[in-house]
């Protein structure tokens, strides 16, 4: 259960005068209970960006993991389905946003990243978005960059946050990229972002048999105003999907397109310059099974770096695209950049 604050901000205040309504109270602590934090063992990590190599953190080994999390839930806006759940109580804290189809609990290092972030004060925050599990379909970035607004306000008035840091696990990567265009008020709580797995939908997609008369039948559809009708269900066998949302992700240039390897440097800069203002780190697994065999790893992400404003990178090698083999090294690397790119103190947005 979150407790009010003993003092207000004036970013707290800004962002009530913005807000309208506050947001609804917390609710009881979800069940579960983790083991104690036991300290890795001291082997370098198989990491490299500039950084170099990172000290261990406290985490728990891969074999000990029982993905559960003692913390709290609570709801974060009106929609049943804006809920989040937050490990630790501090007033600083990592957001989490997933990819396609994920929710809580989306990759192996979270829970290990939960404990690690609690030492250095620290929390974790997983959000649950209209867009989460099957809801992908029949959202779009605008929508989740609009309650991410509403959840970084919500953590603002009820936890007092000093500021968060956004980190993005695969399409989450394109939410935090279009959220920090929006100039909403509340972005101004970011301190830094950290993409992990920012790679193509539309890459991999292509690789699929039946993508290229979709896409002409979403951009039918689309042209007769029917954006928002269901696609068939061949399209996207997993979820529904809206004729908009799959040409967001699958076509050429689509909003969903960020990171493909054939966009030219004015495209990627086009899409990712506004991010040169905000510290950021990509996480790249050299061995991500979404990337398509004949993009040129090492060459896409110092061209994505480059548009980002020459932001940091760190390459995992034969990382995979959750990491869930190399769990370690991702712990290790997001909680050394959130110990150096943490809030230092708020800029003045009025000034």
């Amino acid at each position: 259960m979150t407790s009010p604050a003993s003092t207000s901000s004036w970013f707290s205040g800004i962002v009530r005068t913005a807000s309208g309504n506050p947001p609804s109270s917390a609710m009881p602590p979800a069940g579960g209970v983790t083991s104690a934090p036991v300290s890795l063992p001291d082997t370098p990590a198989a990491v490299s960006g500039k950084g170099g190599v990172v000290a261990p953190v406290a985490t728990t080994g891969v074999g000990a993991r029982r993905k559960q999390l003692q913390g709290t839930l609570f709801k974060y806006g009106p929609k049943s389905a804006q809920v989040a759940f937050r490990t630790g109580d501090f007033t600083r804290q990592v957001i989490f946003i997933g990819g396609l189809a994920d929710g809580l609990l989306a990759t192996d290092y979270l829970e290990p990243l939960s404990l690690a972030l609690e030492v250095e004060k620290w929390s974790l925050v997983q959000p649950l978005l209209s867009s989460s599990y099957t809801g992908y379909g029949i959202s779009s970035l605008e929508q989740d960059a609009l309650e991410l607004d509403q959840l970084i306000g919500y953590l603002i008035n009820k936890d007092n946050s000093e500021g968060v840091i956004l980190l993005g696990h695969s399409t989450g990567c394109q939410d935090i990229i279009h959220y920090m265009q929006t100039n909403f008020a509340c972005s101004k709580a970011v301190s830094g972002v950290i993409l992990q797995a920012p790679v193509s939908d539309r890459e991999y997609r292509a690789t699929l048999p039946e993508t290229g008369e979709m896409i002409d039948l979403a951009a039918k559809m689309i042209s007769a105003g029917r954006g928002m009708d269901l696609m068939p269900r061949e399209a996207n066998s997993d979820a529904p999907i809206t004729a908009y949302r799959f040409h967001s992700l699958c076509a050429y240039m689509g909003d969903d397109d960020m990171f493909s390897s054939d966009l030219s440097e004015d495209q990627l800069k086009q899409r990712l310059g506004h991010m040169s203002t905000t510290q950021c780190l990509v996480i790249f697994s050299m061995a991500d099974e979404y990337v398509p065999e004949y993009v040129d790893k090492k060459a896409l992400v110092d061209r994505l770096c480059r548009a980002l404003g020459d932001s940091e990178k760190v390459e995992i090698k034969w990382g995979n695209h959750a990491l869930s083999n190399r769990v370690q090294e991702a712990v290790e690397v997001i909680v050394d950049f959130v110990k150096r790119e943490g809030p230092k103190g708020w800029d003045d947005p009025w000034s």
